[in-house]
Order: structure tokens, then sequence, then C-alpha cells
């Protein structure tokens, strides 16, 4: 099988960066004991610029405190909209009247009770505000 320039020229970012399967690896080494020049100017050029911007090294811990903090916003995340869900609909709650079997009056009780339902509905408006901050912040970190 004849593989390409192309193709190794696609491969050499995992090759450089130790991240490809022994295969790969094979694949590539063949390849550039075959092409000579290909071979010095990875050398030259490419190993040399990978090295600079290549990442340092992290510490291990780092994806676990990570992935420990996204579990904890999803779970804020989660409640958030929960009780933001449930306030709302208490502060918009109605009271329907009938007489004689015939539709008489419709009022949110928001109107009647503005110290019980505007602190619901206060609450909600402060979840919402939460819930999307931490919707943001997830989307902003790419979590």
């Amino acid at each position: 099988m004849t593989v390409s320039r192309d193709v190794i020229l696609d491969l050499l970012p995992v090759y450089l960066a130790g991240e490809g399967s022994p295969a790969t690896r094979e694949l590539v080494e063949a390849f550039l004991k075959e092409d000579p020049e290909l071979a010095q100017r990875v050398r030259l050029q490419w190993a040399e610029n990978f090295r600079r911007i290549a990442p340092s090294t992290l510490p291990p811990e780092l994806e676990l405190r990570a992935l420990s903090r996204t579990r904890a916003l999803l779970g804020w995340q989660k409640w958030c909209f929960a009780l933001a869900i449930t306030f709302t609909a208490i502060s918009l709650s109605s009271e329907f009247s009938f007489e004689h079997g015939r539709f008489k009056e419709f009022h949110l009780l928001v109107f009647e009770y503005p110290v019980a339902f505007g602190t619901c509905l206060g609450l909600a408006i402060a979840l919402w505000a939460v819930y999307i901050a931490i919707r943001r912040r997830l989307r902003s970190s790419a979590l």
C-alpha cells in the first residue's frame, strides 16, 4: 500500500506530539526514511515549531478538579432551573371564578397578595439570572 505525502503531512502533528499509535509512528518513520527531503524539513522546521507551541505539562489532578467543578456547576444549574420554574409558576398563579356555569372573572393573585407573590416573583427572577450566568459560564469555558 502506498501512502501519499499529503497523508503523511496530515499525520505529522500527531507523530511529533507522540500521540500516534505504534502503527502510525511506523508508517511515518518508514515514509521519512524513503523521503529524505521531507525528513530534513521535519527535523529543521516542524519539530522546532512544534516544541515552541507544545503546551507545558499540567498537573495530573487538574482534569479531576475540572470534572468535579463541572459536575458541581451542572448540579447548581439544575436546581436553579427547577426552582426558577417553580417560583415563576407560583408568582403567576391566578384565580378563575365562574357564576351559573359561565366564566365571570380572572385575575393574578400577585395583585391581591403582593408581598407573598411578589417575593416569589423576585426569587424567580434571581434564580433565572443565576441559571443564565451558570449556563454562560459553562458554555464560555467549553464545558
